[in-house]
C-alpha cells in the first residue's frame, strides 16, 4: 500500500512538474510572441475644411447603422476623441487625408485658415496628405501655410505671427512642370526603432478641379504609378510598414453606418485593389463618405480601406501589429473601426478656446459691408417655385463658373438659410444666407440628363404624395412646368440662352457639390463628365453682390407654369 501511495505521489509530482513545465513554456512562448511584435494605432481624419465649430445643417450629423442620426463634429470634440483614442494605445500616429482647409467655414476662412493649421498643430498631426483644396489660393500660399509667415496682403490677422504646419504635407504625384517634386512624397516615423512609412497622393485631375491660377507651374501624375514607385523606394530603404493617404474617395451605393462597406465600384476601390502590396493600410478622402472596407491587394492579402465622412465628424482607426523581425504589418491581426466624434465626452478646453477665439474674431470681421440691395432678397417662393434669393444665388454661381464654360447654374432651396433685406449687406449676413461653404462644380451633361434632373424636382413618396423641390435657375435657363402631367414628363420647352435644348447636346452646368453628388434626390447629376471645381459658393455669392451693387431683386419668371398654376 505504501509503495502504491508512493508511486501515486511520484506520478502526481511528475504530472505537476510536467504541467508547470508546460505552463511555464507556454508563458515564455506567449511572452516571446508578445515581444516579437509591437502594436501601433493609426488614426486618420479627412476633409476637415476648416470646421472649428460643429458643421451646420445635415453635415452636423452622422448616420448610424440603425438609421439614427447623431450630432457630431467640432474641433474641440475632435481633439478630445483623438486624445482618448491615443491614450488607449501605447503607440499611435495621427494622419489627415487632405482638404484640411479650403472651402472652409467662416471662422477659419476669415483668417486665411491659420486657425485650422494651429488646430492641427495642437492635435499633434504626424503627417497630412495634400488635397486639391489646399491649392485653392495657389502654390505660394500653400507654401506659406506649410512654412509660416504672415499673408503678403492681409498680414497675420488671427495672431501676431503664424508659424505654419509642424507636420509634413505630402503628395507623391505633385511635381513642377520640369518634373522636380513640388513637395515631399512620403515621411517616416519610428515606433520603438521600427520605421512606419506613409505615402500620400492627390487627385491626378487636380488641375481640372482647381482654378488655373491655383495650379500654375504644377502638374499631377498618375496616382497608382506614384504609389507603387514610392512604396518600392521605401521598401529599398527597409521600410516595410506602409500606410497610404489617398485623397480620392469611394461613393457607396448605400449608407448603412460608419462601419459598413457598400463600395462596389469606382476609382478609389480600383486603386485599392491594384496598389502595391507593399502598402498595408489605405485611408481615403474627398468623397465625404463613411465606410470601413477590406479589399484584397494584388497578392490576394486583405487590406483595410476606410474613410471618415468629413468636417471632423469621424476618426478612422486601424490597430496593427508589426513584426519586429520583418518590420512589416501582420495584416491578419489588423482591426479597424470608424469612431464618431459625438458630444458625449468633455471637449478639449485648449482647442475650445482656439475655436471660440476664431468665432469671436470672425464675428467682428463679418461686419464688413459687401454690397447694398434696392429691395429684399427672400426665400419666399412664387407659384413657379422660384425665389428672388435663389435666382440671385444661381446667377452668382453662373458667373463664378463661366470661366470653366458654365452655361447654366442651378441651386437647391435647402442651401438658402436666411433672407437678405433692403439696404447694406455685411459679409456675416451673406454667410448666414448661404452658410454651407459648398464647393461649386461645373459639370458636362447631356440635354437629356439636364431634363431628367429637372424632372427629379418632383419626387413620389411612399404615401402617394409628391415632394416638390424646385431648383433655382440662372437667368440663362428657361422652361415650362406642368404639375398636372405625370411625374417624369412635367418639363417642356427647355431652353439655354434662348436656344432649345436637344437631348444629345452637351451643356456645362454649375451646381454645388451637394447637388453634384445627387443630394436631395437629384441623382441625374451623377451622370456627368468633366467635373471642375469653381471655388466656393459663398465666395461666388459675395463677389457677385459686390460687382452688381446696388443689387436689384431679379424677376421670378424663368419658369413658366402651364395653366397659371
Amino acid at each position: 500500500m505504501r509503495r502504491r501511495a508512493a508511486l501515486r505521489t511520484a506520478a502526481l509530482a511528475a504530472g505537476l512538474s510536467t504541467a508547470l513545465t508546460v505552463s511555464l513554456t507556454s508563458g515564455l512562448s506567449a511572452a516571446r510572441a508578445q515581444d516579437a511584435t509591437v502594436s501601433v494605432r493609426l488614426l486618420a481624419f479627412n476633409d476637415l475644411h476648416g470646421s472649428l465649430e460643429p458643421p451646420p445643417g445635415v453635415r452636423s450629423q452622422v448616420k448610424h447603422a440603425d438609421g439614427s442620426l447623431v450630432p457630431a463634429g467640432g474641433a474641440a470634440y475632435l481633439a478630445a476623441y483623438v486624445d482618448q483614442l491615443r491614450g488607449q494605445a501605447t503607440h499611435s500616429l495621427l494622419y489627415s487625408v487632405g482638404d484640411n482647409w479650403g472651402s472652409s467655414a467662416l471662422e477659419s476662412a476669415m483668417f486665411h485658415d491659420e486657425p485650422t493649421v494651429q488646430l492641427l498643430n495642437r492635435m499633434g498631426v504626424d503627417a497630412s496628405a495634400i488635397g486639391n483644396h489646399e491649392l485653392d489660393e495657389g502654390y505660394t500660399e500653400f507654401r506659406r501655410m506649410q512654412t509660416g509667415g504672415c499673408h503678403p496682403v492681409d498680414g497675420c490677422r488671427f495672431g501676431d505671427t503664424f508659424e505654419g504646419a509642424r507636420f509634413p504635407l505630402l503628395a507623391a504625384n505633385m511635381e513642377f512642370e520640369n518634373g522636380a517634386p513640388a513637395t515631399l512624397p512620403f515621411t517616416v516615423n519610428y515606433v520603438e526603432g521600427i520605421p512606419v512609412g506613409v505615402i500620400a497622393t492627390m487627385p491626378a485631375d487636380t488641375a481640372r478641379m482647381v482654378t488655373p491660377e491655383g495650379v500654375g507651374g504644377l502638374r499631377f501624375t498618375d496616382e497608382l504609378a506614384a504609389v507603387d514607385r514610392t512604396a518600392d523606394l521605401l521598401d529599398f530603404f527597409g521600410v516595410r510598414a506602409i500606410a497610404l493617404l489617398m485623397h480620392k474617395g469611394a461613393e457607396p451605393v448605400a449608407d448603412n453606418g460608419p462601419n459598413s462597406c457598400e463600395v462596389t465600384s469606382g476609382p478609389a476601390r480600383d486603386l485599392a485593389l491594384r496598389a502595391s502590396p507593399k502598402v498595408d493600410v489605405i485611408f481615403t478622402a474627398d468623397s465625404h463618405q463613411q465606410y470601413n472596407c477590406s479589399f484584397p491587394d494584388p497578392m490576394g492579402n486583405p487590406r483595410v480601406m476606410m474613410q471618415g465622412a468629413s468636417h471632423g465628424r469621424i476618426i478612422s482607426v486601424v490597430d496593427v501589429s508589426i513584426d519586429r523581425t520583418t518590420r512589416d504589418i501582420l495584416r491578419d491581426r489588423a482591426s479597424s473601426f470608424n469612431q464618431v466624434v459625438t458630444h458625449d465626452i468633455p471637449s478639449n478646453p485648449d482647442v475650445q478656446a482656439l475655436a471660440d477665439s476664431a468665432a469671436r474674431q470672425a464675428s467682428e470681421v463679418g461686419e464688413a459691408r459687401v454690397a447694398s440691395l434696392t429691395g429684399d432678397l427672400t426665400r419666399d417662393e412664387t407659384g413657379s417655385g422660384e425665389s428672388t434669393l435663389g435666382n440671385v444665388v444661381a446667377d452668382a454661381q453662373l458667373a463664378a463658373g463661366s470661366g470653366h464654360g458654365a452655361q447654366v447654374a442651378l441651386t437647391n432651396p435647402g442651401g438658402l438659410r436666411e433672407d437678405l433685406l433692403r439696404g447694406n449687406v455685411t459679409y456675416g449676413q451673406a454667410y448666414a444666407a448661404q452658410p454651407f461653404g459648398n464647393t461649386l462644380e461645373v459639370l458636362t451633361v447631356t440635354g437629356a440628363t439636364l431634363k431628367t434632373a429637372l424632372e427629379q424636382q418632383y419626387q413620389p413618396r411612399g404615401d402617394g404624395t409628391i415632394t416638390e423641390r424646385i431648383l433655382a435657375p440662372s437667368s440663362s435657363l428657361t422652361y415650362t412646368m406642368n404639375r398636372s402631367a405625370i411625374v417624369g414628363d412635367r418639363i417642356s420647352d427647355l431652353r439655354v440662352n434662348g436656344d432649345t435644348v436637344t437631348p444629345d447636346g452637351t451643356y456645362r452646368v454649375a451646381v454645388n457639390k451637394f447637388l453634384a453628388d445627387g443630394g436631395d434626390g437629384f441623382e441625374a447629376f451623377r451622370t456627368r463628365s468633366e467635373a471642375v471645381h469653381a471655388g466656393c459658393d459663398l465666395d461666388a455669392f459675395t463677389a457677385y453682390l459686390g460687382a452688381k451693387s446696388p443689387v436689384t431683386p431679379p424677376n421670378t419668371d424663368r419658369i413658366a407654369v402651364l395653366g397659371g398654376q
